[in-house]
């Protein structure tokens, strides 16, 4: 089941889901109220999509979980996963623009799976993992990669407002073991890889994170990209597929 978060017609948010070339529109945010519908269905073409979910605590992120990527980036690291943050303020829906902040260096897009958090998590156990996802969508880590390395630590190239496109909507039935990711920059292939090569699988990440922090309903986990050149620039735009959820598409501009 695809799930949108949408406005149509200068409406407020609404979620819906997704039905051939329609949205059936529900009577509220189904992660609290369930799929109960209101009878309305919206044609798509004349819904504008919003980030599916906008976490009201936290975007969680794996760094460099993908062999061949930590390779690139940090040969002879240690096996736990790299955890780090990024603030809801980055959040962005399909179609928004990253917005370039003027440093230096580097901005890379970074294409993941993310696993959206379905109920409070505490110390889960792997083999329990599955209790507390809601689905899946498709998020884009944007860095500024070189500041990353200046400043020895990661928050701030990575939690610019902007840095974390998400959409285009929930997949609530998708296998994640062995899907398809794939990134374009003006549609030149850039990444690709599959989950199943993932060096930590989402049982084990969740286990890892739900023992540091809480995990609330909302909060994303993005697992990781794969290995490829990631760079972009103002005025080209980043499409992310993952196959069974859909594409994610943003273009970039140069802050003013």
């Amino acid at each position: 089941m695809k799930i949108a978060r949408f406005t149509a017609g200068g409406s407020d948010p609404q979620y819906g889901i997704v039905d051939d070339e329609d949205l059936v529109v529900l009577a509220g945010d189904p992660m609290f109220q369930g799929f109960e519908t209101t009878g309305e269905r919206v044609p798509l073409a004349e819904a504008r999509l919003l980030a599916p979910v906008i976490p009201r605590s936290k975007v969680v992120c794996i760094g460099m979980n993908y062999a061949e990527h930590k390779d690139e980036l940090a040969p002879g690291t240690g096996d736990r996963p790299v955890i780090f943050l990024k603030p809801n303020t980055s959040v962005v829906g399909p179609g928004d623009t990253i917005q370039i902040p003027p440093v230096e260096g580097r901005i890379v897009h970074e294409g993941e799976l993310a696993i959206v958090i379905g109920a409070v998590a505490k110390r889960v156990r792997a083999e329990d993992a599955d209790q507390v996802i809601f689905g899946y969508t498709i998020a884009n880590d944007v860095s500024a990669r070189d500041e990353m390395f200046k400043d020895g630590q990661w928050a701030r190239a990575k939690g610019y407002d902007t840095f974390c496109p998400v959409g285009p909507v929930i997949e609530t039935e998708i296998d994640p073991r062995g899907v398809e990711i794939q990134t374009y920059v003006d549609g030149e292939p850039r990444r690709h890889g599959n989950t199943r090569d993932m060096i930590h699988g989402i049982p084990e990440i969740i286990e890892y994170v739900s023992d540091v922090w809480t995990l609330l309903p909302g909060d994303l986990i993005l697992t990781g990209t794969p290995a490829g050149l990631g760079g972009f620039v103002d005025g080209q735009t980043v499409d992310i597929d993952i196959a069974g959820i859909g594409r994610l598409s943003n273009p970039a501009r140069n802050r003013m």
